[in-house]
């Protein structure tokens, strides 16, 4: 099994989490030419595909 050897220090930790970074979506141009989030249903037309 892997065991750390010490005892993993405050900043050190904080150092590796700092690439977990949540980005936000990105609107999408819809095919009607209304936007839209990704991965969610068009409120005008009802359509799904981008």
């Amino acid at each position: 099994m892997a065991v750390p050897k010490r005892r993993v220090s405050k900043t050190r930790a904080a150092k590796r989490r700092t690439h977990y970074k949540i980005t936000l979506a990105i609107p999408v141009r819809d095919k009607d030419g209304s936007w839209k989030m990704p991965h969610h249903i068009n409120k005008f037309n009802g359509s799904y595909k981008a």
